[in-house]
C-alpha cells in the first residue's frame, strides 16, 4: 500500500480519497504517540500499557485504509463518526505521554500525571479499538455488508441504534441487490418502531439510499420495499422534502407510468402520502406530468379505446419524442384540451405497444385479480384527490384528459372508499372552476358529455345516497358549479331543496350554503332561481332549520328577500299586524347574529326594500316576511 504523500487523486477517487487521509491522519497520529513514549521518564509501565493499545488501533487503522480503496461504493457515516472519537482519544493519550517526559522535579510536581488519569486513557483506547473492530467486520469485502452479513454485534457507542442504522444503510449502498433488498424491509420495521428511529434513519442518510434503491433498481421485489419504507418515512415535512431532494419525484411518477400493477399500487399511495404532509409538493409531481398515468390508471378497464387506440403501426422513439413536444407546446399555449388529449393518447400507444414491459403490464392488467385492480383505483384516487386540493392547474390537468368522464363512470360503478374519493376530487375541480372563471367556462361547458355525466351523478348520489359523507361532497360540488347551469336546469335546485329536510343536520346546512350561491347577489340568474326555490317549497322547508338557530338559513333567506320573487310571496300571506319590536338588519356579513335578529323582528304593515346603497335599514324598513315566515306550512 502507498503512503498518503504517494497518493495521486483523480477526479473520480476524490470521494474515497477523503476517507483514506482521514484515517491516515490517525496512523501518524500514532506514531507520534510511540515516539514520546519512547522518551518517556515516569510511569513507563503503564505507557508501555499504552503503546500496546496504540499499535493495536494503528493495525486496525491500516486493515481499514486498505478495505476503503479497495470499494467501488462507500457508505462513509460509520467511518467518519467512529474515525473522529478515535482521534480525540488518540489525542489525549498523546497529552497524557508527553507530560512523562524527563522534566524537573518541580515540574513533574505542578503538571504530573496520576495513576487514574492512565485508567481513563486504558477505557478509552479499549472502546475504540471494540469500535474500529465493529467497522472492520462492516466493511470486511468478504464477510461484511457487501456480502449481506450485517454486522449486529453492538459497538460501545452512544446509541446502539444508530449501529442497526449503519449496517442497513451500508448494505443498501454496498451490497447485492438480494441484500439489499433485506435491507429496505429492515429499514422499514426499524422506522415503524418509534419517531425516534425514523429521525436516526434520516440523519444518517438513509433517505437518499431508499431513493437510489427505487429509481436505479427494475425489480419489483426492490421497487415496493424502497416505496414502502419511504411512505413510512414521510410523515414528516423535513423527510418529505429530503426525498424530493434525493429525486424521489420523478422515481415515483416513472414507477406510475411503467411498472407492473404491485409497484404502482405502493407507488401512487406514496403520492398520497408525500402531499398530504407537505403539500407544496404538488407542484413538483405537476411539473412531472403525474397527472397522466394517474388518470389512466383509473380509466384502463372504463375506456380502453381512449387510453390505447389502436393503430396499424407502432409509433418509433422519435415520433412519440415529437409528439411530446406537440403536448408541451400545446400546452403552454393553452390549445383545446381535446388535441391535447390526442397526443397524449398516441404516446400512450407506444408506451403499451411499443415495448415488451408494457405489454406484460397490459396483459396483467387484463388476467389481475380484481382485489389488486380495486387497490391501485383506491390509491390512484386518493393521490388525485390531495393533488388537486387548492390547485386550479392540477385540477384543470385532470378535466383535459377525460377525468370527467372517468369520475362519473367510477361514481357510477363503485361505492364505498373509492366511490367518495372521486366524489373528492370532483369536489376539488368544482370548487377551483368556482374561483377562477376561464377555467369554469372553459372545463364545465353543459353541452359536454363529460360535464353532463359527472352532474348527472353528483344529483343522484345526492337523491339517493343515505351517508352524509357521499351527499355533502355531491352537494359541494354542485354548488360550486352553481354558475353554470341555465334557469331550465330547474332539477338542481328541486335536488337541493329536498335536502333542507334531510335528517341529518350538516347535509341540510350544506344544501342551504349551496342554494346561496344560486341567488346570491352577483349571480345573473338569482331572480330565476330564486322562483325555482320558492316553486319547490324551500323557503317552508327552511323554517326547521330556523328554528334550530341556522345561521346560514337566514342568509338564504336574506338573498331571497332580496332578489323580490320572495317579496311577492310574502305579500301574499295574511298580516300579521301587532308587532312592535325593533328588527336589526341582517347580511350575509354577519350570519352568527341571524337567528337573534330574526327572533327580534316582527312584521310591520308597511313592506318596505332597503337601498343597497344604505350601511342598514331605516327604522321603518321592516319586511313583514320575517313574520309571516312562520306562518308558513312546512
Amino acid at each position: 500500500m502507498q503512503l498518503p504523500g504517494d497518493w495521486s487523486m483523480g477526479p473520480a477517487e476524490e470521494r474515497l480519497r477523503e476517507e483514506e487521509v482521514m484515517v491516515a491522519n490517525q496512523i501518524s497520529l500514532a506514531e507520534r504517540i510511540n515516539s514520546a513514549i519512547e522518551e518517556a521518564d515516569s510511569f513507563r509501565e503503564e505507557c508501555q500499557r499504552v503503546g500496546c493499545l496504540v499499535g493495536r488501533l494503528k493495525r486496525m487503522l491500516r486493515y481499514l485504509i486498505d478495505y476503503i480503496a479497495a470499494a467501488q461504493t462507500l457508505y462513509d457515516r460509520p467511518i467518519v463518526c467512529i474515525v473522529a472519537e478515535v482521534s480525540k482519544n488518540l489525542e489525549r493519550a498523546l497529552t497524557l505521554v508527553r507530560k512523562c517526559k524527563r522534566w524537573t522535579l518541580f515540574r513533574r510536581f505542578v503538571i504530573g500525571n496520576r495513576t487514574t488519569d492512565f485508567s481513563r486513557i486504558f477505557t478509552l483506547l479499549e472502546s475504540s479499538i471494540a469500535n474500529l473492530n465493529w467497522l472492520l467486520n462492516l466493511f470486511d469485502p468478504y464477510t461484511g455488508c457487501a456480502t449481506g452479513e450485517w454486522n449486529l454485534s453492538l459497538p460501545p457507542i452512544h446509541d446502539p441504534v444508530i449501529s442497526l442504522v449503519w449496517s442497513f444503510n451500508a448494505t443498501l449502498k454496498m451490497g447485492k441487490l438480494k441484500n439489499r433488498i433485506e435491507a429496505a424491509y429492515s429499514l422499514a420495521s426499524l422506522a415503524q418502531a418509534n419517531e425516534r428511529n425514523k429521525r436516526i434513519i434520516e440523519e444518517e442518510g438513509g433517505i437518499p439510499l431508499l431513493v437510489k434503491l427505487l429509481r436505479d433498481t427494475f425489480q419489483p421485489e426492490a421497487q415496493i420495499p424502497a416505496a414502502n419504507a419511504l411512505y413510512i418515512l414521510s410523515d414528516d415535512q423535513e423527510r418529505v422534502r429530503a426525498i424530493m431532494t434525493g429525486g424521489g419525484i420523478p422515481a415515483i411518477v416513472h414507477l406510475l407510468r411503467a411498472s407492473p400493477i404491485r409497484v404502482q399500487i405502493q407507488a401512487a399511495s406514496l403520492v398520497a402520502r408525500l402531499v398530504e404532509r407537505y403539500p407544496q409538493a404538488q407542484e413538483a409531481f405537476a411539473e412531472e406530468r403525474v397527472v397522466v398515468p394517474l388518470v389512466k390508471l383509473l380509466s384502463f378497464e372504463l375506456f380502453p379505446e381512449l387510453v390505447i387506440p389502436q393503430f396499424k403501426h407502432k409509433q418509433s422513439i422519435c415520433s412519440v419524442y415529437e409528439m411530446e413536444m406537440k403536448i408541451n407546446k400545446h400546452n403552454s399555449v393553452g390549445l383545446n384540451p381535446e388535441v391535447d388529449s390526442l397526443y397524449t393518447n398516441l404516446c400512450l400507444n407506444w408506451f403499451f405497444e411499443g415495448s415488451n414491459g408494457a405489454q406484460m403490464q397490459k396483459k396483467e392488467w387484463e388476467t389481475g385479480e380484481p382485489a389488486v385492480k380495486l387497490q391501485v383505483k383506491l390509491n390512484c384516487s386518493k393521490a388525485l384527490w390531495v393533488l388537486a386540493r387548492e390547485n386550479e392547474s392540477i385540477s384543470k390537468n385532470i378535466t383535459e384528459r377525460n377525468g370527467l368522464m372517468c369520475l362519473a363512470k367510477l361514481i357510477e360503478k363503485e361505492r364505498n372508499e373509492l366511490q367518495l374519493n372521486c366524489l373528492m376530487i370532483v369536489m376539488e375541480i368544482a370548487a377551483a372552476a368556482e374561483q377562477q372563471a376561464n377555467f369554469r367556462h372553459l372545463a364545465f361547458k353543459t353541452n359536454s358529455p363529460g360535464v353532463r355525466a359527472v352532474i348527472d351523478e353528483l344529483l343522484r348520489v345526492i337523491k339517493e345516497s343515505e351517508g352524509p359523507e357521499f351527499q355533502i361532497p355531491a352537494i359541494r360540488s354542485i354548488g360550486s358549479l352553481a354558475r353554470i347551469f341555465p334557469a331550465r336546469e330547474i332539477r338542481v335546485i328541486e335536488s337541493l331543496v329536498a335536502q333542507i329536510r334531510n335528517k341529518h343536520r350538516r347535509v341540510a346546512e350544506e344544501a342551504v350554503i349551496a342554494l346561496q350561491k344560486f341567488v346570491c347577489e352577483d349571480h345573473f340568474l338569482r331572480s330565476e332561481h330564486s322562483k325555482s326555490i320558492i316553486k319547490f317549497n324551500g323557503v317552508a322547508a327552511m323554517k326547521r332549520l330556523i328554528g334550530k338557530q341556522s345561521p346560514q338559513a337566514m342568509v338564504l333567506l336574506h338573498y331571497l328577500y332580496d332578489s323580490r320573487p320572495l317579496q311577492r310571496y310574502c305579500c301574499t300571506e295574511t298580516e300579521v299586524k301587532n308587532g312592535s319590536a325593533r328588527w336589526t338588519y341582517m347580511t350575509p356579513e354577519n350570519p352568527a347574529n341571524a337567528f337573534e335578529n330574526l327572533t327580534n323582528s316582527k312584521a310591520s304593515s308597511i313592506v318596505h326594500r332597503p337601498s343597497s346603497r344604505q350601511n342598514g335599514p331605516s327604522p321603518k324598513a321592516r319586511p313583514k316576511f320575517l313574520t309571516t315566515f312562520f306562518a308558513l306550512p312546512q
